[in-house]
């Protein structure tokens, strides 16, 4: 059954009741002379009711009233007009009026359940791929621990490169060190091995979110949880490692070389923003390669033993050498 969208005046929604679904209400003109045959000839109302089993009336709505704002068939040429009283031709499904809309609408459904199918099949896929490159480099470093006299320290060097670019080797996990205070103390360990040319690399400093986001790219499928990462990083000075994690007044979280000394961070920033006259923690960040976020907190550490002092007004925080300490 088909009705031309010509035959529409307009549609309106119709609220669901007690024991009763929602539904579109078509209100029709009336039936011309020449219509086509039909399961009724005439009728007493002037509209049908459409009532949709499971989803799909939202979005038919939708689309109907599109058409009916933007009444495309008037422009149709006559050429591609509905032919009239022709039978269905072989192999061919009509799929025009509403009967058309809502099968259009399904296709649509179906292929997005399969598009979603096809995306978690290519995701299992890359799991299993990840775990055998873990797996690869687990097996290559157990060789060079048990080959060890045999391979030049130049190869040995090559070779932890290339583990470093594929991941950590073998991670410390729950399955492997049990859980609790044993298994923090472990990742600790780890920890301080995977971040300490990191570190010496950024000035000695890091924030705790790049942290994070540095070791579980390194740890591949064995992903690790924030509140893991806070618990061992808190056990890394009571283990003597060369790692600490410190907490700024602000709460800002960080770890940093047992090596770097507040005294020469604080000269560092007084002799930056000294050179500029003034600085904000954005221009100071540029200027010295590191997190806006860190830039601040040094400026802020700056300011608190009294070497620079601020003006904060509405173009931002900005901050200047403290004259009062420098110039009698």
């Amino acid at each position: 059954m088909a009705i031309p969208l010509s035959q529409i005046v307009f549609i309106e929604e119709q609220a669901a009741g007690i024991g009763k679904s929602a539904k579109i209400v078509v209100h029709l003109h009336p039936a011309p002379p020449n219509k086509e045959p039909g399961p009724f000839q005439s009728s007493k109302n002037s509209y049908i009711k459409l009532s949709f089993k499971e989803h799909g009336q939202i979005e038919f709505y939708r689309r109907l009233s599109e058409e009916m704002t933007q009444r495309r068939w008037e422009n149709m040429p006559v050429s591609q007009a509905l032919p009239t009283n022709r039978g269905p031709q072989p192999g061919r499904i009509r799929a025009v009026g509403i009967v058309g809309i809502e099968r259009k609408l399904e296709e649509k459904r179906k292929e997005t359940d399969k598009n979603i199918s096809e995306a978690f099949e290519d995701l299992s896929k890359l799991m299993v791929k990840a775990k055998e490159m873990v797996e690869l480099s687990k097996s290559i470093a157990n060789k060079i621990k048990d080959k060890q006299g045999d391979i030049t320290e130049d190869e040995t060097i090559r070779f932890k490169s290339y583990l470093l670019s594929m991941g950590i080797a073998n991670p410390v996990t729950r399955e492997t060190c049990g859980s609790g205070t044993q298994y923090h103390m472990q990742l600790a360990k780890q920890l301080a091995g995977i971040l300490q040319a990191p570190l010496e690399e950024r000035g000695g400093i890091m924030s705790l979110t790049e942290v994070y986001c540095l070791v579980n790219r390194a740890r591949g499928m064995e992903l690790l949880s924030p509140e893991d990462l806070v618990n061992a990083c808190k056990m890394l000075e009571a283990l003597q490692l060369p790692l600490r994690l410190r907490v700024f007044d602000s709460g800002v979280m960080v770890i940093e070389l047992q090596s770097h000394k507040e005294e020469e961070m604080v000269a560092s920033a007084l002799e930056t923003v000294s050179e500029k006259g003034s600085l904000t923690s954005e221009e100071f960040a540029k200027l010295v390669g590191m997190s806006v976020l860190l830039a601040k907190e040094r400026l802020l550490l700056a300011e608190k033993m009294g070497h620079l002092c601020r003006d904060d007004s509405v173009e931002g925080l900005r901050f200047y050498p403290n004259l009062f300490m420098t110039q009698s």
